[in-house]
């Protein structure tokens, strides 16, 4: 296939070698991977904070970006979920690009759910030794429906022990910009899933969204528990060094 990535601002910003292993990863399958020029954020920032007109702009300009792509795969599960669940609300009065705003969801999967489901690659040969807990994002669970897809992936690691994390369900307190306008109850959010990290016994924090990891992480740092964090892009990258990716 050719595949577009969708690098998401967070990823792009901050965690670039999130995009650039999931690239190494994509060709290492076989695949042509692009990065379409002009896509920027999803638009949930401005959506979320009620800004629908705002985020309705941004969200042309990705779907204008992706307009010509095969298949669209990105890192998060909240960016993708946008796109599926809230894409069809902003455009139901502009036929237009609600026909194109469902082009873009038919052919646009979060990684864990386009490698296990549509590749059906669950093995990719990676190794790694660690203890390892992994938290599921809330909004790749309730709002896409990824629950076995990023475990599959994990448990075929080599050298890897998956420990189950207590109350994994919870959310981990930061969904954007609520971190921000309600930052008490965040931190009592975060607190607790940083608590249930710590009680797994692992040595490492996986996720799909790395949005909740480095809240995850700079929680447990602020305390001085500074267990190691990684998207499970991030994993597969260092595990898959022995297969010259």
């Amino acid at each position: 296939m050719k595949v577009s990535l969708f690098a998401t601002c967070l990823a792009n910003a901050l965690y670039p070698d999130v995009d650039l292993t999931m690239a190494k990863i994509l060709t290492y399958l076989g695949h042509t991977v692009d990065v379409p020029d002009g896509q920027a954020c999803c638009g949930q920032i401005a959506f979320n904070s009620g800004y629908f007109d705002d985020a309705r702009e941004v969200a042309r300009t990705l779907i204008d970006a992706f307009e010509k792509s095969e298949v669209v795969v990105g890192p998060s599960g909240s960016c993708i979920a946008m796109i599926h669940h809230y894409y069809p609300f902003l455009f139901e009065n502009d036929p237009v690009y609600l026909a194109k705003a469902e082009d873009l969801i038919h052919k646009s999967y979060e990684f864990t759910q386009f490698i296990v489901d549509v590749l059906h690659k669950p093995d990719l040969g990676a190794k790694y030794k660690a203890k390892a807990t992994y938290h599921p994002s809330c909004h790749a669970t309730r709002l896409l429906g990824i629950k076995d897809a990023p475990l599959t992936l994990i448990e075929h690691v080599q050298d890897l022990e998956l420990l189950p994390l207590p109350e994994s369900q919870l959310c981990c307190g930061f969904g954007g910009t609520f971190s921000v306008k309600m930052p008490k109850i965040s931190e009592a959010m975060v607190a607790e899933k940083a608590e249930h990290v710590l009680e797994s016994g692992a040595d490492l924090l996986l996720g799909l969204d790395m949005g909740c990891l480095m809240n995850i992480s700079g929680y447990l740092e602020k305390i001085n528990k500074p267990i190691k964090t990684m998207h499970i892009i991030q994993l597969l990258g260092e595990g898959m060094k022995n297969v010259h990716i």
